[in-house]
């Protein structure tokens, strides 16, 4: 996933935040406290997560650093506001807009105090929105079909990301073994260290 030789980015993000927008608002309060396959991340925590990772790649894609941009995210040390059913979707529709830009995808930014060029950031932004968005429709009984071309730029991400055979901890878990044969979802999961067939433990 880069951008094409005149500049143009090569992916539109808008497609993948839609569905991670629907997806949110299908989460009942009931499940805010429920475990996901993000195993640090209950629901609630994960939404956290999604709104602020929606406004650190939006202020990447902008080259506006500072504080968005400048730390580590830490979740679940942020309550989840009462406002987040308007606050995530409208995090998420700016950081498709900034994405769409083509200045967003040249030149170095900065995301998680980690200085990147554009395009890199924009591939673990779409990391972020595919996987994330697995754990959530997982962990709520929702059905999730990711943008393609969201998860075709997130699985080439994860096996570029993957190939040091050295990886482990870090922002990965270890590769859970998915068969070559399995649909490219599930395939994407395991290499970003999840097991395809997670579900919720009962109650």
């Amino acid at each position: 996933m880069t951008g094409t030789a005149n500049g143009t980015a090569s992916l539109d993000l808008g497609a993948q935040t839609r569905i991670v927008t629907r997806l949110a608002a299908g989460v009942p309060d009931s499940r805010l406290d429920a475990p996901t396959p993000c195993r640090a991340y209950p629901v609630g925590v994960l939404l956290v997560h999604l709104t602020g990772l929606a406004v650190a790649f939006r202020d990447a894609a902008r080259k506006d650093l500072g504080p968005t941009t400048d730390s580590a995210p830490d979740p679940a040390a942020t309550p989840l506001p009462a406002t987040w059913r308007e606050d995530l979707p409208r995090a998420l529709d700016e950081l498709a807009g900034a994405w769409r830009d083509p200045a967003a995808w040249t030149g170095m930014t900065r995301a998680g105090g980690v200085d990147l060029p554009g395009d890199v950031a924009a591939a673990v932004a779409v990391d972020e929105l595919v996987i994330h968005g697995w754990d959530l429709a997982r962990a709520t009984g929702q059905d999730y079909a990711p943008d393609e071309a969201a998860l075709r730029a997130t699985y080439d991400f994860l096996q570029a990301a993957t190939a040091d055979a050295t990886r482990g901890g870090g922002i990965f878990d270890p590769v859970v073994p998915v068969p070559d044969g399995a649909p490219l979802l599930d395939r994407a999961l395991g290499l970003s260290g999840r097991d395809p067939a997670w579900t919720p433990p009962h109650p």
